[in-house]
């Protein structure tokens, strides 16, 4: 199979869909890989490095889109990406759809096969392609937030850690999944008061047999959020509804309870962000404020660090993308339900029933348009 890896084109992302470590084991599996010119450059991977990987390198990105079977990226297609796919063509990158319809609308136009990362699943049942940069993200999100909790930032200029005879900083983590779980860790590591809400009770008790009081746990109700976040300095917001569009868990109500110059780090804002005045922002312009709040939605935050979250990305995506090029993605996808679970929309129809039913789209079962290109008959489908 010819697998394109164009050059990343939101603001300020430098990460790339494959290393050129990535290349290589593609290339020893008999595919061939078509890199656009400078795609990894900003992270210190060269044309050269992929070159000598065995990789071909394109010049421009519409020679990479015209010539591959399947794309690899890192973010969501741009319209003029979108507007590149054709039908039958497989895009293999994170979508999250639920909150874009223009997207949508152009990859069900496409007529092209879209396999978002984010919905991938495991045996377990948790997200392994979307771990890595929820890990990051993270991780990030207290060091993001530590910083627009400067004063010349409009925080509260406030130390996280405090200092002797000083408190530290309150951190307030709604989530308890691997975002949350990484940030409550992190802001623990520099010495917060840290308090994390989840909804399962299952995950608190385990948190709190992990990390003792150094975490305090509390159910996560509406109740609960209103009393932690008005002590708060910084908030951070990590749930996630795979596939649909995140829960608003502050209303702009709320934010006259909260202290002037606390900050709200929306890591949910590739989802449509779970904070009432969320709003994407870029990591050029990060912040914006809000009745005295300062808001930090950066809807890529991993690209911040993006040597570390490319390395981490293909180490999750690569079994993955050799799967998709050894079988195709028809028999792939019937063979592997879980990453079945990522197919998003495939030849014009939406087949992930989160997406269809936020969006407004007729649902059609992944397994009906993968029996079709297998060419199953229709009295044999079940």
């Amino acid at each position: 199979m010819l697998i394109g890896v164009p050059k990343e084109i939101k603001n300020h992302e430098y990460r790339v869909g494959l290393t050129p470590s990535g290349v290589r084991e593609l290339t020893a599996h008999g595919h061939k890989v078509l890199v656009q010119s400078q795609a990894g450059l900003a992270i210190g991977f060269t044309d050269e490095q992929y070159l000598q990987a065995g990789a071909m390198i394109a010049s421009r990105a519409d020679e990479v889109f015209a010539a591959a079977e399947m794309i690899i990226k890192v973010k969501e297609p741009q319209p003029v990406e979108c507007r590149m796919l054709r039908k039958g063509q497989l895009l293999f990158t994170y979508l999250h759809l639920a909150p874009d319809p223009e997207q949508t609308r152009l990859l069900v136009e496409s007529g092209a096969v879209a396999i978002a990362y984010e919905t991938v699943t495991d045996e377990r049942g948790g997200l392994p392609l979307l771990a890595p940069m929820s890990e990051v993200a993270g991780r990030m999100a207290i060091q993001a937030g530590a910083h627009a909790l400067e004063k010349a930032q409009g925080g509260r200029g406030v130390l996280l850690g405090g200092v002797p005879g000083v408190l530290p900083a309150r951190v307030v983590v709604l989530g308890g999944g691997v975002v949350g779980l990484n940030a409550a860790r992190m802001a623990m590591g520099l010495g917060a008061d840290v308090i994390l809400l989840d909804k399962s009770l299952a995950r608190l008790k385990e948190i709190d047999m992990l990390f003792g009081s150094s975490i305090k746990t509390l159910m996560s109700n509406s109740s609960n959020i209103e009393e932690v976040i008005r002590d708060a300095d910084l908030i951070i917001g990590s749930v996630l509804v795979p596939g649909a569009a995140a829960p608003k868990l502050l209303s702009r109500a709320m934010l006259k309870h909260l202290k002037a110059g606390a900050v709200l780090v929306d890591v949910a804002i590739d989802q449509g962000g779970c904070f009432a005045t969320s709003r994407a922002t870029t990591h050029q312009d990060p912040t914006y404020i809000v009745d005295g709040i300062v808001h930090y939605c950066v809807a890529n935050m991993p690209g911040g660090v993006a040597r570390t979250a490319t390395m981490a990305l293909t180490n999750a995506t690569l079994p993955y993308i050799m799967e998709l090029a050894d079988k195709g993605w028809p028999q792939a996808l019937q063979d592997n339900i879980h990453l079945r679970h990522g197919l998003n929309i495939c030849g014009g129809k939406v087949t992930h029933a989160a997406v269809a039913h936020d969006l407004g789209y007729g649902y059609v079962e992944p397994q009906e348009v993968i029996r079709a290109a297998l060419g199953v008959p229709l009295n044999q489908q079940r």
